[in-house]
């Protein structure tokens, strides 16, 4: 587990990862996914339904 340091050195933005290197500096990567919330897709519309004509009476 990491240890706080300082509190709000750097605004966060969302879907990176922040952390400290080797060398002491603040790194930041973009998350491969992540940050921004998906929307719902829409459901498809439904076409009416065609309306048949009635069937033409044979005569004999």
């Amino acid at each position: 587990m990491g240890k706080i340091i300082k509190k709000n050195v750097i605004t966060r933005k969302p879907g990176h990862l922040y952390y400290v290197d080797g060398k002491g500096n603040v790194c930041e990567a973009k998350m491969a996914r992540g940050g921004k919330k998906k929307k719902k897709k829409a459901a498809p519309k439904k076409k009416p339904a065609a309306k048949k004509k009635p069937a033409k009476k044979k005569k004999k």
